[in-house]
C-alpha cells in the first residue's frame, strides 16, 4: 500500500489559533512533546559527518533517476522519528489545518510526494545546519505573529539560494524524491520558494504561520 508524504504551511490569525489551543487544553491535557524532547545529538553528529556526501547513486536503468543507499534510509528514519504523532498532536494539527487559507492563496504552501516526505527531501538537500535554521522542529511549527519576523530572517538565509548552491540543492531534492520516493514530477524549486513565500506573507500581514509534516 502506498503512502503520500505532505508538508503544508499556512498563515493563521493569532486569535483563531488561541481559540484552537484553548479548546485543545480544555478537551484533554496538553500532549507530551515526546519527539521534541528526543536527544538528537548523536544522529545530528552522524548527519553532519555525512552531510556533504551523496546518499544516492545514479540509476543504471532509469535515465535521470537515483537509487537510495543505506545512509538515505537511516536519515529518513531519523527525520521521521523526530515527528510527534500522538492522537492529541494529530488532532491539534487537524484543527490548525482548518484555519489555513484556501488552495491558490499566497498564504498557503503544500508539497506532496508518493512514498517520500517533501520536508525530508529538503532537509537532506540543505544539510543539518541549514535545516535547523528553519522554524520549529523538523518541519512542524506554530508561530504567532510576533515570532514570524525573527524566524523569517533565519529561513531566508537557509532557503533564499542562488547560483551553484541552488542547483546543488535542487539536484539533491530530486535524488530524494526519485530515489526514496516515487515523485518524478515534483517541483524542487517550490520546496525552496514556497515556505519563504508564506513566511513573507505572514510578516507583511501581521499573521502567524504554522507548518505540518503529515503522512496519508
Amino acid at each position: 500500500m502506498s503512502v503520500i508524504g505532505v508538508w503544508v504551511i499556512g498563515t493563521v490569525s493569532d486569535e483563531r489559533v488561541a481559540e484552537v489551543l484553548r479548546a485543545a487544553v480544555e478537551s484533554s491535557p496538553p500532549p507530551r512533546p515526546q519527539a521534541a524532547n528526543r536527544d538528537v545529538s548523536g544522529p545530528l553528529a552522524w548527519w553532519r559527518d555525512r552531510a556533504d556526501a551523496s546518499m544516492f547513486s545514479k540509476s543504471a536503468t532509469d535515465h535521470g533517476g537515483w537509487v537510495a543507499e543505506g545512509d538515505a534510509y537511516r536519515l529518513n528514519d531519523f527525520l521521521d522519528g523526530c515527528r510527534a504523532d500522538s492522537e492529541q498532536v494529530e488532532a491539534l494539527r487537524d484543527a490548525v489545518l482548518e484555519l489555513f487559507p484556501p488552495e491558490g492563496d499566497e498564504g498557503l504552501f503544500a508539497a506532496t510526494a508518493r512514498k517520500a516526505s517533501p520536508f525530508a527531501a529538503l532537509a537532506y538537500a540543505l544539510g543539518p545546519d541549514a535545516t535547523l535554521q528553519l522554524p520549529g522542529w523538523f518541519g512542524d511549527f506554530l508561530l504567532d505573529s510576533g515570532e514570524v519576523g525573527p524566524r523569517l530572517l533565519a529561513a531566508e538565509e537557509a532557503l533564499a539560494l542562488t547560483g551553484s548552491r541552488r542547483r546543488e540543492v535542487v539536484e539533491r531534492i530530486h535524488a530524494w524524491m526519485t530515489g526514496l520516493g516515487d515523485a518524478p514530477g515534483h517541483d524542487a524549486e517550490e520546496l525552496l520558494d514556497g515556505p519563504l513565500r508564506v513566511l513573507r506573507r505572514a510578516a507583511r500581514t501581521g499573521q502567524g504561520v504554522a507548518g505540518h509534516v503529515r503522512w496519508y
